[in-house]
Formats: structure tokens, sequence, C-alpha cells
């Protein structure tokens, strides 16, 4: 599928895709603001936590601008539609709306398969990725004081979460 306006490809994500999405979430964990992690996982340990069928990258050619994935934010029944996500866009494709078309995939991924809530914890100081959520209809629900140290300082973590349209609860 084709992102409108970006001219970018978004794609489901799979082992091809390795390298070059561990190297776009070093460089999200290197800048500071974009999780507690210190390092990228391997290959394996990403494969293993992301669910398999909502894992996206944003494609000009061959080259991966950007991804987007989901982890189930518990194992409980009562919890099954609820999940947490990450999206993170290269540093030199941002700007271009790749962030914005692959929340929009994920969400209508997620939509399509009985996902309920979508949610995410990001940085205070992470003001594009706040206004990206903004405009791909999250909510802020509030914000974790001091939920972690980072770097040797506390951190605080806004929670955002978007609850699908389509999805009846019951």
């Amino acid at each position: 599928m084709t992102a409108p306006g970006t001219g970018v490809r978004i794609a489901p994500m799979g082992p091809r895709h390795a390298g070059q999405v561990l190297a776009i979430y070093q460089l999200g964990i290197d800048e500071g603001n974009a999780t507690f992690e210190p390092t990228a996982p391997t290959w394996e340990a990403f494969d293993t936590a992301k669910l398999p069928d909502h894992r996206l990258v944003a494609l000009d050619g061959g080259r991966v601008l950007g991804w987007a994935a989901v982890v189930p934010v518990s194992d409980r029944c009562a919890y099954a539609g609820v999940v947490e996500h990450s999206v993170y866009v290269h540093p030199d494709a941002r700007g271009r709306g790749v962030g914005l078309a692959l929340l929009t995939a994920l969400l209508a991924s997620t939509d399509a398969a009985g996902i309920w809530t979508v949610q995410s914890g990001i940085f205070p100081e992470n003001t594009a990725s706040l206004a990206l959520h903004q405009r791909a209809g999250f909510r802020v629900v509030g914000t974790r004081a001091r939920i972690g140290r980072h770097r040797g300082a506390w951190r605080d973590v806004v929670l955002v979460e978007r609850r699908s349209p389509v999805v009846n609860e019951v």
C-alpha cells in the first residue's frame, strides 16, 4: 500500500528488514527521548516480542524509513484486545508523514483484528511523537511521574491511548 502524500510504501515487516529496523530503533534510543531501553534488542528477541500480524515498515524502494509494531500488554484474557505500540522513523525521513502513515496503517490492522485499545508511553520531551499521536486520534490519559530512571535521571512518561471506533466493547 502506498501512503498518500508520502511517496512511501507501507508493507509487512519481515526478517529481511531486520538490520534496518534495528538500526532505526538504535538511532531513536541514541537520541535519548524514545525509550528506557539502553540498546536495540537482537532480531530474535524483537521478533519474539512483537505480534506478527501487526508489524509494518515504511519503504522507499528497498530502504526502510520507519517501522511500527505492537506487543500485548498482558497475557490475562481480560486484556486480549489491548496492545502497546511503538513507531520509529529514521531521522532523515522525519517531517514527511512517514510516522502518520505507519500509525494509520497499524491502527487499521489492529481495528481489523478486533483490538480495542492501542496505547503507548511517551517521554513528555518527545513533542513530535505526542503531536503525531494526537493527529492519529490518541488521547492523553495522564502522566506517570518519575516512573523510571533513564541515563541517571528520573523520567516522566505520558500515557496515550486510542480506542477503536469500530470494535464494540463488551
